[in-house]
């Protein structure tokens, strides 16, 4: 377990910045930069970027220095380092393919939901989020899903398309954006179902029976069924998501989602889901609500 650092050499805001990351998990790294009073702000994916005044201080408090090469590889061979498609470049050539076998008459509103996806105020509901989605998807869905496949992928890409932090508003905005932009592509019912569905993710509480509830609630949760360190990935974006927020209230409020993710039974409505993600999801969410001082649920 080790904390390494880079020569600072990467230059931006009229300075050079090092990066700074952990051999072995986030919790550490965060851990550290913490510890040296480094804002979770300067967290990107996978490493902290820190100017070049702090080097010398951060080597005394004990980060590894290592050539660029070397960190990076040392990043690599740790499991942390975001994939190279889950980079903004690759992520968006990934998702305007999606978009093209989608929807292929309106590449414009694909670029569109595209860029409101990449907002800078956005660190979880991301354009890596709905790759994820649609990912999760790809895993759930199978030939029986034919009729409402279409409807359900396109509630993925707008159940988020509008994001502002504000639980319930958003997801109201967003289906209202998916009325006005798909109305002129689609049949009536078709729209009101991809409304429908979206607004099922403010409290992923589908009724029984209801296929295609169950499987874009589920693909919005999947998250929750990853590794250690995607969880811990995850647990940051949304920390940063909502900086705005003092740590006291951010934690009495993110307690209270964890408990109503806990309390959720199923968690996961599908059997390809629960069999995927229910074990490690519910490991996660306790873990997490330990964390924050509060004690799961028996």
């Amino acid at each position: 377990m080790a904390v390494l650092i880079d020569p600072p050499s990467w230059p931006a805001h009229g300075t050079v910045f090092s990066h700074l990351v952990s051999t072995s998990s986030l919790q550490e790294l965060h851990g550290f930069a913490a510890a040296a009073g480094i804002p979770l702000r300067a967290f990107d994916e996978d490493h902290y970027d820190v100017p070049a005044r702090r080097y010398s201080d951060l080597v005394d408090r004990g980060a590894q220095p290592v050539s660029g090469a070397g960190l990076v590889r040392a990043l690599i061979a740790s499991g942390l380092r975001v994939p190279a498609r889950r980079r903004p470049a690759k992520l968006r050539a990934a998702l305007s393919s999606r978009w093209s076998a989608l929807l292929p008459t309106d590449p414009s509103l694909g670029q569109e939901l595209m860029d409101r996806w990449a907002e800078a105020q956005r660190k979880y509901h991301t354009p890596s989020h709905l790759l994820a989605v649609l990912e999760a998807l790809d895993q759930l869905l199978d030939t029986s899903d034919t009729a409402h496949r279409q409807s359900i992928l396109l509630a993925a890409w707008f159940h988020d398309a509008v994001y502002q932090g504000v639980a319930g508003a958003d997801e109201q905005a967003s289906a209202a954006l998916a009325r006005g932009r798909l109305r002129p592509h689609l049949p009536e019912a078709a729209v009101e179902e991809i409304e429908r569905l979206i607004l099922l993710t403010r409290a992923h509480d589908p009724v029984p029976g209801d296929r295609a509830g169950e499987l874009l609630c589920d693909a919005d949760l999947a998250v929750l069924g990853g590794s250690d360190q995607e969880y811990e990935r995850y647990r940051t974006a949304v920390r940063l998501e909502y900086a705005h927020i003092p740590d006291e209230a951010f934690r009495q409020g993110r307690s209270r989602v964890l408990e109503q993710l806990l309390a959720l039974d199923p968690l996961f409505r599908t059997r390809r889901a629960r069999d995927r993600w229910t074990g490690a999801a519910r490991l996660n969410l306790m873990a997490e609500l330990r964390s924050l001082g509060a004690a799961p649920a028996s």
